[in-house]
């Protein structure tokens, strides 16, 4: 039996993504991991390349990063009760460190429900609907839960993960403290 990449990148993405849940469904809505808040930092010596971020948006256009500054990509869905309470933080930082290039990666969603999400909030950031993406982290610091949070430094590096909600504090160290090197 053989298995298209896109199928063997969506078993990856399900079992990165799978735990627990809300409720006795089995929906991919209800069922998966809530990071707890905890904050990883590597040091410069030990990061690895973070993959190439590029690809369609929920708006319809195509973007690509460009390496040379710090950049924060939040890994997120529509239907998940933390991400949709840390979208405020998000705005208000991308707003706030605007020498930071704010990246979303929309995972197992409804690109119609993410845009009324992204509208709602007033995302000031592109959001990749590619999240095959995710694979390309497996090697450094794996969004492992949504919503999941990495700080890629100036060089490309992943430098941090936030599993779970940022907050206010959690994120601006980090930006500030990658910022700096």
């Amino acid at each position: 039996m053989r298995f298209s990449s896109k199928a063997i990148a969506s078993l990856v993405m399900g079992v990165l993504l799978t735990g627990c849940g809300g409720g006795g469904t089995s929906s991919s809505q209800e069922s998966f991991v809530a990071g707890n808040g905890s904050v990883t930092f590597i040091s410069p010596e030990k990061r690895v390349e973070a993959p190439a971020l590029s690809g369609m948006t929920l708006s319809g256009k195509n973007y690509t990063f460009n390496l040379g500054k710090v950049a924060v990509v939040n890994v997120w869905a529509s239907w998940c009760s933390p991400c949709r309470a840390e979208a405020p933080t998000l705005v208000a930082l991308a707003n706030k460190y605007t020498d930071v290039a704010f990246m979303g990666i929309l995972t197992r969603d409804n690109p119609a429900t993410a845009e009324a999400f992204q509208r709602r909030f007033a995302l000031p950031y592109p959001t990749f609907i590619d999240d095959s993406l995710l694979i390309g982290f497996k090697g450094s610091l794996p969004a492992n839960a949504i919503p999941s949070t990495v700080v890629i430094d100036k060089k490309g590096k992943v430098a941090a993960r936030i599993s779970g909600e940022i907050t206010v504090a959690s994120l601006s160290e980090l930006i500030e403290r990658v910022s700096a090197e």
